[in-house]
């Protein structure tokens, strides 16, 4: 990344602001704007999470906020309420309180005097969802956002469950969530009463793991904040962006489907980061193409940003397998809409062994797999956060535990665009199952990366809203859409289709092991969104440019960190695990004077085909160091199940000084509904 220290605006910053709710509650901000801006006003951008805008976000925030700042903008980063220096308790994701609060702070930047009245949200992950939710409350200054790495359905589409079945990350993510919600606000800043702040918190945050293992199915809790409910209702302009390697490519496709207002997607080869810093790259300018978004509707500045295409996306070229990559090949290619008129669906039908050839007929057969629970030991992540080693590996792996459907090998090179679906004919013999499909592309050489895959809780055949156990024996079709991507298949490659009855660690196991039945009768059978490869692409007039930012803050590296994926396997006892380590190590922010140390642990662990062997368990270390404050945190969750029951056991430990002086212990059980 370039970094641009000349900008058209002289920019200057001012940290330590307080922002007051109706109820006597002050969020803590901090905020970027042109040093001209008393006299002559600007639009303000708001990015509202819960990272500790002081220390923990503050060197990717110096990045971007700054830049758009100097190009003519107030860039706001407020902590939410209970996070960071902000009062008040943080208890779950998008409360109705935070959207209520981020109005609130929306109208306050609206009425400050460097201000013009007009306003725009943008953020990733929390803050790309909040921004989506908030625009369709329609504050009044809300005139456009930027959404990246965010979703329109927190049920069948988030971190906690897809298709249906419980994901491995919710886990991961309620452990992370836990640790961040225990730390304590900066004496600093707020004063002498930080210590009853962070005990406050300490005390009311609470274990939100419990709270998402309680709604099992799609209810009113998933509902709230899931904005596919009423599309219609979000009326302002709408970037929304996201990357192949992210958890959240796929609400890029829907909003740009669903919206009827001005918008514009972006999906690339990226992680769960920024564009303009994403790994795997090639990273893009994308602040450039923020702030020409930001001039077109929050300036009215008519700068030709609506005559890109509707959807641009990173065509990804074939790859081996790998757990980490710095570079995706491929190329952009555009949309002027979505679904686009240019991508056709063609049906592959599954017969014994292979994919047959485009609308071929088949001879009836029958296909059975009961997978271990080792398979989805080499799946990775389902988010790659940041591009550790947390990609999937050689698909061979997991495939020996899988039914395997090979194409014949290709004459002619296949391009998708889209979100491939199998349609599958099946039986059971166990009342709750799931069904996981990978798409694969199979190297000369056996080698097999995976394109994309799908999930399904197969008691969720009639909606997400209303599992019904399984009939042992009785048939059932099902369409199991797999995640969007878009993919070249050169020639002498096959297309694999995987299919397996377990996931895990990606995704919770069904209660018992089960015998799924692929009836192949023509019915089951891979419908690919193909895209012409004849055909010229559609780009845009204007390509992105390099990468700039403003100068990162500068930090210093104290004690190193440490990444580790390591795949266990006890041949004696059969025990298997895969442990992830995440270790940032301790880090100085120099000009607060402050060390900050992050460790994670997860191990995933299980013992032959023993169902109720399964475990998860996270460890969070987190410390804040200045002179003789010292304040350390310990977080641990355990989680098991039974064939009824989810067991949950946490542990939250806190230390000033190193004397422990607040500990809590959680040890509670949840029925399974379906799952």
């Amino acid at each position: 990344m370039r970094t641009v220290t000349s900008l058209p605006h002289e920019v200057r910053e001012d940290g330590g602001i307080w922002i007051p709710m109706a109820d006597g509650t002050r969020l803590a901000a901090r905020i970027w704007r042109p040093k001209n801006s008393d006299d002559e006003p600007v639009p303000a951008v708001l990015e509202f999470i819960p990272y500790r805008q002081r220390d923990l976000t503050a060197q990717r925030d110096s990045i971007h906020h700054p830049y758009m700042a100097g190009h003519g903008y107030a860039c706001a980063r407020v902590d939410l309420r209970g996070s960071g220096d902000s009062e008040g308790v943080l208890q779950d994701e998008y409360l109705e309180q935070e959207l209520r609060d981020a109005e609130e702070v929306l109208a306050w930047l609206a009425a400050q005097p460097w201000c013009t009245g007009q306003t725009g949200m943008m953020g990733i992950s929390w803050g790309g969802f909040n921004a989506l939710q908030v625009a369709a409350r329609q504050p009044e200054s809300l005139a456009a956002i930027i959404t990246l790495s965010s979703t329109d359905d927190r049920y069948a589409d988030d971190v906690h469950y897809m298709g249906g079945c419980l994901l491995g990350d919710n886990l991961s993510w309620a452990s992370t969530m836990f640790a961040y919600t225990s730390c304590p606000p900066d004496p600093d800043v707020v004063g002498p009463q930080w210590r009853d702040m962070w005990h406050e918190r300490l005390d009311r945050s609470g274990l939100w793991l419990d709270t998402w293992l309680r709604h099992q199915r799609r209810d009113d809790y998933w509902r709230h904040g899931s904005v596919c409910e009423d599309l219609s209702a979000i009326e302002v302009p709408v970037m929304a962006v996201s990357g192949w390697a992210d958890g959240y490519s796929n609400a890029v496709f829907r909003l740009m489907e669903g919206l009827d207002v001005p918008r514009l997607g972006l999906v690339g080869p990226w992680s769960h980061k920024y564009p303009h810093i994403g790994v795997p790259g090639p990273a893009i300018g994308f602040l450039q193409q923020c702030v020409r978004w930001w001039d077109r509707w929050l300036k009215g500045t008519d700068n030709g940003i609506m005559d890109d295409p509707v959807l641009r996306i990173w065509m990804q070229e074939s790859v081996p397998p790998s757990t980490s990559y710095t570079e995706r090949p491929g190329r952009w290619v555009g949309e002027t809409r979505w679904p686009s008129p240019r991508v056709r669906y063609e049906r592959y039908p599954v017969e014994l062994h292979r994919l047959a050839p485009l609308d071929a007929e088949v001879e009836p057969a029958q296909a059975m797999v009961q997978s271990p629970l080792s398979v989805g030991q080499f799946a990775g992540k389902w988010c790659s956060y940041n591009a550790p080693p947390d990609l999937p590996s050689d698909q061979r792996e997991d495939d020996g535990g899988s039914l395997v459907f090979d194409s014949d090998v290709l004459t002619e090179r296949v391009e998708i665009l889209g979100a491939p679906v199998l349609n599958l004919e099946f039986t059971v013999d166990r009342p709750v199952a799931m069904a996981a499909v990978r798409l694969s592309d199979v190297a000369p050489d056996g080698k097999a990366t995976r394109v994309t895959y799908g999930l399904l809780n197969l008691t969720h055949t009639r909606g997400h809203d209303a599992p019904e156990e399984l009939v042992p024996g009785e048939r059932y079709r099902v369409d199991i859409p797999m995640n969007g991507c878009a993919q070249a298949f050169p020639p002498g490659h096959r297309i694999r289709v995987s299919i397996s009855t377990s996931y895990w660690p990606l995704a919770w196991p069904p209660p018992e092991p089960v015998v799924l039945t692929v009836l192949l009768e023509g019915r089951t059978e891979l419908m690919l969104p193909v895209r012409p490869t004849e055909e010229a692409d559609q780009v845009s007039p204007r390509p992105f440019g390099d990468p700039e930012g403003a100068p990162p803050l500068v930090t210093t590296q104290v004690e190193p960190g440490e990444q580790g994926w390591e795949v266990r396997r006890d041949l004696v006892g059969y025990r298997s695990s895969l442990e992830v380590i995440k270790d940032l190590g301790t880090v100085r922010f120099e000009d607060i004077d402050l060390d900050v140390t992050r460790r994670s642990v997860e191990v995933y662990d299980s013992q032959g085909d023993d169902f109720s062997s399964v475990r998860g368990r996270t460890e969070w270390h987190m410390r804040f160091c200045r002179g003789d404050w010292d304040v350390e945190t310990v977080t641990t969750t355990v989680l098991t199940s039974t064939p009824r029951k989810f067991c949950l056991h946490a542990t939250l430990d806190a230390y000033e000084g190193g004397q422990r002086v607040f500990a809590h212990t959680w040890n509670t059980d949840i029925p399974r509904d379906h799952v």
